[in-house]
């Protein structure tokens, strides 16, 4: 029996899920699915495009943030503590 919570999700056991997927998959083209297994939260299904812009505003947050670490740690670091390519190849041995 597919309920309504949170306004705009469904919350639907696992067993209902096994008998009722291709149901409970056109819901989910449209809205989350929750899926419990004994009364727990497990997964949850969403949308293709929903999941693509979740995953896109991550990477993009992600990118963000290590460039703000980035330019930190290079207004932290001393110029002695910087090797240029070349002096790292020398010395590792690659010229």
């Amino acid at each position: 029996m597919m309920r309504r919570v949170k306004g705009d999700s469904t919350l639907v056991g696992i067993s209902e899920l096994r008998t009722q997927a291709d149901e409970i998959l056109k819901v989910a083209q449209r809205e989350p699915v929750i899926v419990e297994k004994r009364h727990k939260p497990m997964a949850v299904l969403v949308p293709i495009a929903q999941y693509e812009r979740t995953e896109e505003v991550l990477d993009q947050l992600e990118d963000y943030i290590l460039g703000l670490l980035a330019k930190e740690r290079e207004h932290r670091s001393h110029r002695k503590d910087v090797l240029t390519l070349e002096a790292l190849e020398r010395r590792v041995g690659l010229r």
